[in-house]
């Protein structure tokens, strides 16, 4: 197939999925052109990177007056902050232009952020034949900014939750209609978008559109175990610490779980390995500067993983699935995580082990500190890392549901109207 994978974000080792998605394609004999947008100086390196492995790229720069300037313009309407936030004329007429010289087979377009270049492609077509295009939302984002008002720890969060919530929920609520399919990494995101749609004014005859589930997995090959000798009673949390997600867990971890677990065990060492942790977070920290450790930017955050005794994981609010969970697993690392942290990966209480509340933090953290059979019982190594949770079952995924879409498409049958809505 000939693919184009448009994406805000240059695919990297922090935009795991879409660099794991383009490499596995690639690898199956796909031929994929990125087309992306770059802020800074890291990210251009990115796309410097993609053009070194052999991608075609098409990108231009986003600069922040311009990310700034979209989300003020938006703000009368009924646009969300979020799918305006990287909108670049020039790259979606670069898009237009490629797609017009080139035979493409399928138009991928990332995130709610990138949904703009679908939208925009879809009115240039003006009800003539256009390429299949699936849109990858990731995440419900609405129901992320909801579970954010309700347990968010991070003014800034909170705010742009409660400011962009509405908007984002109305917007979720239509977008599935429009393409030939939207995609999520994980059942209970596609619940979310369900429900959503269910509510959704529809015209008479207009079917709920499928959504379908690629999961997010873990490349089995860079994430191992070592022999590495692990530092005793060791915690670490991994993450991009600007999330505010990340930054609510971290919050929590610190504040209301460790002082418990240091009145039992005052020998723990905790680790937060993470880019760009918050000034709140940093000053926490200096509190406790011989016991809590904040590394900003890591290169590989595979040395913490294998050192650690543990890899906490004490999210209260998410979407998705969170890929530090297999991260540290592949590492052969115990993980003691809250329920939310492992949702969508098919965990269960009888096989591994999630903490309810802070008191079963105290309660698991130590024991398996001490060494206690609470680690051993639920460890990544008594485990094992099935291959289904590598990144090729997902690539997999995405050629089934491209393949059918194909199919579909050849029989004169896409569901769609000639603008692109479910019918």
């Amino acid at each position: 197939m000939n693919i184009l994978f448009v994406t805000p974000y240059p695919p990297s080792t922090i935009r795991v999925r879409s660099q794991q998605l383009i490499r596995g394609l690639t690898r199956r004999g796909h031929s994929l052109t990125v087309a992306t947008l770059w802020n800074d100086g890291a990210e251009r390196a990115a796309v410097e990177r993609l053009v070194e492995e052999g991608f075609e790229v098409v990108t231009r720069r986003l600069t922040t007056a311009r990310s700034g300037s979209n989300c003020l313009r938006c703000l009368p309407t009924q646009e969300p902050l979020q799918a305006a936030f990287c909108w670049q004329p020039e790259l979606a007429g670069a898009i237009y232009r490629y797609l017009c010289s080139n035979a493409v087979d399928i138009v991928h377009v990332e995130h709610l952020r990138g949904i703009r270049f679908a939208l925009d492609l879809d009115s240039r077509y003006r009800g003539s034949p256009r390429p299949p295009i699936v849109w990858d939302a990731v995440d419900c984002i609405s129901h992320l900014f909801s579970e954010t008002l309700r347990h968010g720890r991070s003014r800034r969060g909170r705010w742009m939750a409660r400011l962009d919530l509405e908007r984002t929920r109305r917007y979720e609520s239509t977008l599935p209609l429009e393409f030939d399919r939207t995609v999520v990494c994980s059942e209970p995101d596609r619940v979310h978008f369900q429900h959503l749609l269910r509510g959704a004014e529809t015209r008479p005859g207009m079917s709920i559109p499928p959504i379908e589930v690629v999961p997010n997995g873990v490349d089995l090959g860079y994430f191992t175990p070592t022999d590495e000798v692990r530092e005793p009673a060791t915690l670490v949390l991994s993450g991009k610490m600007s999330y505010h997600a990340n930054v609510t867990a971290a919050l929590y971890l610190i504040r209301d779980v460790m002082p418990q677990v240091w009145s039992r065990r005052p020998d723990v060492k905790l680790s937060l390995a993470g880019k760009a942790p918050p000034r709140a977070l940093r000053h926490l920290a200096t509190r406790e500067a011989d016991r809590i450790t904040v590394t900003g930017y890591v290169p590989d955050v595979r040395p913490y993983l294998r050192r650690a005794t543990l890899s906490v994981v004490p999210v209260l609010y998410g979407a998705g699935t969170q890929l530090k969970v297999l991260e540290a697993m592949a590492c052969g690392t115990p993980v003691v995580s809250t329920v939310v942290g492992t949702n969508g990966l098919g965990l269960t209480n009888r096989r591994h082990w999630r903490a309810r509340s802070s008191i079963c933090w105290r309660a698991r953290i130590g024991a398996s500190g001490s060494g206690g059979r609470a680690g051993a019982t639920w460890s990544a190594s008594t485990l094992g890392m099935h291959p289904r949770t590598g990144w090729s079952r997902s690539t997999w995924a995405w050629w089934r549901i491209w393949r059918c879409i194909r199919a579909w498409r050849s029989f004169g049958r896409t569901g769609l109207s000639a603008r692109g809505r479910w019918l």
